[in-house]
């Protein structure tokens, strides 16, 4: 029996979480015992972790990074409450350097790095494999003992400033680096290329049995109505990779389509100023947070991932389990994810462009039996990747 553990932030609703649970259920439990330790274990996609992983008890340091620092020293977290106010100062240095007044990937990264003295060991326990699962990851290099420890890339590197000295002592004290697909790979590797021999590309994986049973759970045709319009929807965070603040845009230059939008985030106000700016309140409809969101997959006509960028968007492979018809911007990864005309395509990123590109789609009958007949016919879970993990852990 190989003993892995597996440390995440939590299990909030979002792309990383679902790929994280789509991980859980590759593994062999015959083979494999599982430790899964999560900062806050909180979120909604907890109850669904298979039975036979087991999730460390939480631990109020770990909790306290990301709580609101009044929080903290109420909980006499005193040493972490110390750590991220060293890296608030650090981030606002590293920034004036650059020239860039805010940017949170500064601020979470130095958040870990220097509450990571102020933190215990996860466990005693020497386990065959670590895996480091969400960004920043500098507390499994030191905070647990494995044979073999991985840490894993969900972004597009293209798009993130950072210190790149400070990011390259972070990954570089891994043993392995898994990307989520190869466009992730090559951006990362503009930025990191001594770290090449470390990297390897291994797809997310989707519990696609999961998903279908939880789309048939209940109907939502009181919130998408069949009124004759074409039912577009987007699922994600309200946040600028996810492009939401631009769809009121892009669906006023459209006919006969409304826009459903599932998620939750910061941009949420400027998403509904954008609709009201647009005169799109009847069209561009914000249906919000949703624990299950796949019965609003199954109720849409086209599925549409309109980002500025992405990783590997989880959303996308959803969709494509389900069986719907899939559109994507024209992001840096996109071609990673859709071959264009063969199982979905790829619309321009501009406003203008975005619109004709998706009316072409849903117009042209012909295209989208080619493509749901691919769609429909092909394997969407990536479960044989697996097997790369196994081949990195010498397992």
């Amino acid at each position: 029996m190989k003993k892995v553990l597996i440390v995440s932030h939590g299990m909030e609703i979002g792309g990383a979480e679902s790929a994280l649970l789509g991980l859980l259920t590759a593994f062999d439990y015959s083979q494999f015992s599982v430790d899964l330790f999560l900062y806050q274990v909180s979120g909604e996609l907890l109850r669904h972790i298979p039975k036979q992983v087991n999730i460390l008890p939480e631990n109020p340091k770990y909790a306290s990074i990301a709580a609101p620092l009044s929080t903290v020293i109420r909980n006499r977290a005193f040493g972490v409450a110390l750590g991220r106010v060293i890296g608030k100062e650090a981030s606002k240095r590293q920034l004036k350097k650059v020239d860039v007044t805010e940017n949170s990937y500064y601020y979470i990264t130095n958040s870990h790095k220097y509450t990571k003295p102020f933190l215990p060991m996860i466990s005693h326990v020497e386990y065959d494999l670590a895996i480091s699962f969400l960004t920043p990851h500098y507390l499994v290099t030191d905070k647990c003992r494995a044979k073999k420890k991985i840490a894993w890339i969900h972004t597009d590197y293209s798009h993130i400033e950072f210190d790149e000295k400070v990011e390259l002592s972070m990954w570089d004290a891994y043993d392995s680096i898994v990307s989520i697909s190869d466009k992730v790979s090559e951006a990362f590797l503009t930025r990191f290329p001594s770290l090449k021999n470390k990297l390897t590309v291994i797809n997310n994986i989707h519990p696609a049995e999961f998903i279908r049973k939880r789309a048939d759970e209940f109907t939502v045709k009181d919130e998408m109505p069949d009124d004759g319009y074409v039912k577009l929807l987007s699922v994600g965070r309200y946040c600028h990779a996810k492009n939401f603040d631009n769809l009121p845009d892009i669906c006023r230059r459209m006919d006969n389509v409304k826009w459903y939008i599932v998620g939750y985030g910061t941009d949420e106000e400027l998403i509904k100023e954008k609709i009201a700016e647009a005169g799109m309140q009847d069209r561009v409809i914000l249906l919000g947070k949703k624990e299950n969101p796949y019965p609003y997959f199954k109720e849409c006509d086209f599925y549409v991932q309109p980002s500025r960028y992405e990783g590997n968007a989880v959303t996308v492979n959803e969709a494509l389990i389900l069986g719907k018809k899939v559109a994507i911007t024209d992001y840096a990864t996109a071609h990673s994810q859709i071959d264009d005309g063969v199982n979905g395509v790829i619309v321009p990123q501009d406003n203008k462009g975005c619109a004709k590109g998706l009316m072409d789609f849903i117009s042209n009958k012909e295209l989208q039996d080619k493509i749901l007949n691919n769609v429909i016919n092909s394997d969407w879970s990536k479960a044989e990747e697996f097997n790369k993990i196994k081949k990195i852990a010498g397992i």
